[in-house]
């Protein structure tokens, strides 16, 4: 049962719906993954902003931020992030392979380069809690520096969100 406590524009104070206007101006709608965050507008002006700039402004080709979000996802259990991401993936052209390799919590048998050093990176992460200095190089290697940085930024915000939403229980029925 979701915890969505269901604030609408109407129910927020003059800040809340500013911030709800911000969002809706730049992504169309107040989405479930955001509108339980409506209780602390400055929070999710922050988080919106922060979101914006992985999913629009990063240096990572689209794909790998993708195969990021959806190994996230599936290693935390956060239904809504995959559900969301899944057709965001196809879009920048994760092939269906790769998707049901990550469904399963694997690196498919044909990852490019920088498919296998993302998908390690994260299992690593999410799983042992350390990465060894062989993903962590071989990520450089793909994506430089700023890529890499900018996976561990898409690895810890995908993370967060995920956790806020399992934390509102926040499933695919959105």
């Amino acid at each position: 049962m979701s915890r969505n406590p269901g604030l609408t524009r109407d129910d927020l104070s003059e800040e809340g719906r500013r911030v709800y206007d911000e969002i809706v101006a730049t992504r169309g709608e107040v989405d479930e993954a955001f509108q339980i965050l409506l209780p602390r507008p400055e929070l999710l002006r922050r988080i919106a902003h922060l979101g914006a700039y992985i999913r629009f402004e990063s240096s990572l080709p689209a794909a790998i931020r993708e195969c990021i979000v959806l190994a996230t996802a599936r290693e935390i259990e956060s239904e809504f992030e995959w559900w969301s991401h899944e057709p965001q993936a196809r879009r920048a052209g994760v092939s269906d392979e790769t998707i049901r390799a990550i469904k399963a919590g694997e690196v498919p048998s044909a990852a490019s380069e920088g498919e296998w050093a993302a998908l390690r990176f994260v299992y690593e992460s999410l799983r042992q809690h350390r990465v060894t200095d062989g993903t962590f190089r071989a990520l450089v290697d793909a994506f430089g520096l700023e890529g890499a940085t900018e996976a561990a930024a898409t690895l810890g915000f995908y993370s967060m969100l995920g956790n806020i939403l399992i934390a509102f229980d926040i499933g695919r029925q959105a």
